[in-house]
């Protein structure tokens, strides 16, 4: 696998000759819906294990394998035809491998809207280990309001990925509510009646596991966050099912704010069996235009988080969307939610050439619209994704948990495909 990133007066024909690799292949590989149009700063992920090089004067195996800093001994086994290595002949064609070494096995969890098209969703499931349907949303009796998950249930279980339950406390009006959470907390018939209900669902519906996305929890209500989750646990666990739980991005266990102090690390960590941290949203719809999910401020997380949970119960979260921000941000305007697909299709349209913020490892480009606004999009591409991608393996995680799998990015999959293997649990 290669990642590209277009120079002016590339074009895919140009990409094809280069890498040697069939012009369709490359359309199909990253889902081109326009592949004439091409902007400098766009990645195309070229599927390929060796680059076709043509030797000129001078040139030795010695000089290649520096130059594409790739091993002399590896350079030499990807050329079996070569009779004597030590001569190369001018206009002799020498195999660069540039094969990704897999970096391990990894488990992927997907969240899903029950509004994902069939399409999608049938696109999407062999990379996935877990299907986390989204959501039952919890009430203040103990009562249930069911998605209708049924299809996403069956097509999950027939590709052989695991459902997974997901209940929140998204109350009526379509919010993360703290007085709901404080209701269901603080009365223990209420639980007693909830956990009854969701021991019905787990079973009638054919469910491998739960997944509780409580968030905005008040600070006081902390421990009895983890008093509830101390019932789901003694509840579900002698039925065989596996618990995860969706927490914020903290850096300490002293991070003040409300989406925060509710959820101890530590405590998750000692009990749970996943552990889903939300990292993303540093830009976010009604905040300032910044990159989604930067890599120096998820490291952050993931030092705390791995300093009091055990690495291997990780699920690192990963955005699979953009924001199109107006400028002068105006603090209580909203952003305008794109697909990464949407991003790459709108910056083509503008002609706007694609940045890449190497802190952040995020791409992102700026243009005019019609009313002649100035707008900046941060997304995901095939740079980003892969620097996130390799933070699993420096930190030893379980895997990566995608938000959302409701629009289907190949670049995305056609890396994670190259650089893991994928965990099937059913």
């Amino acid at each position: 696998m290669i990642i590209h990133v277009v120079r002016p007066n590339d074009t895919i024909y140009r990409l094809a000759q280069a890498y040697g690799v069939p012009y369709e292949q490359i359309i199909s590989d990253n889902g081109l819906e326009n592949p004439e149009v091409l902007v400098p700063g766009q990645t195309i992920v070229i599927m390929t294990d060796t680059i076709p090089h043509t030797v000129t004067t001078g040139q030795s195996l010695y000089t290649l394998a520096r130059g594409y800093r790739v091993s002399l001994n590896d350079l030499i086994a990807a050329n079996p035809q070569l009779t004597n290595p030590s001569q190369l002949s001018v206009g002799q064609v020498i195999n660069i491998p540039a094969g990704t070494i897999k970096l391990g096995t990894i488990e992927v969890n997907g969240y899903a809207y029950p509004n994902i098209s069939a399409g999608v969703l049938q696109s999407t499931l062999p990379y996935l280990t877990y299907l986390g349907i989204f959501s039952y949303q919890v009430r203040e009796d103990g009562s249930l309001v069911s998605p209708n998950d049924m299809p996403l249930i069956l097509a999950a279980r027939s590709a052989g990925v695991a459902p997974i339950m997901v209940i929140t406390n998204i109350g009526p009006e379509g919010n993360f509510s703290s007085d709901l959470a404080h209701e269901v907390l603080t009365n223990t018939s209420v639980q007693d009646t909830l956990l009854g209900n969701i021991v019905q669902t787990l079973q009638n519906k054919n469910y491998y596991g739960l997944d509780v996305d409580f968030e905005y929890i008040y600070q006081y209500d902390r421990q009895n966050y983890n008093n509830f989750l101390r019932k789901v646990a003694s509840r579900l666990r002698p039925l065989g099912y596996t618990i995860a739980t969706a927490l914020a991005p903290k850096i300490s266990g002293t991070q003040q704010g409300l989406l925060y102090e509710a959820h101890d690390y530590p405590f998750h960590g000692g009990l749970i069996d996943r552990i889903i941290l939300m990292t993303y949203e540093w830009g976010y719809t009604y905040g300032p235009p910044l990159a989604i999910s930067p890599l120096n401020q998820v490291r952050r997380v993931l030092n705390y988080a791995t300093s009091v949970i055990p690495s291997n119960k990780i699920l690192m979260g990963m955005p699979n969307y953009a924001y199109d921000w107006t400028l002068p941000y105006v603090r209580g305007t909203a952003a305008r939610t794109l697909t990464n697909m949407q991003a790459i299709e709108l910056a083509g349209e503008k002609g706007a050439p694609i940045q890449f913020d190497a802190a952040a490892q995020s791409p992102f480009f700026y243009y005019n619209d019609d009313q002649g606004r100035r707008h900046v999009v941060w997304f995901q591409d095939a740079r980003s994704i892969a620097a996130s991608l390799r933070l699993v393996n420096e930190y030893g995680l379980a895997g990566v948990s995608y938000w959302t799998i409701n629009s289907f990015f190949p670049q995305n999959w056609l890396i994670l495909q190259s650089m893991y293997n994928v965990k099937k649990v059913l």
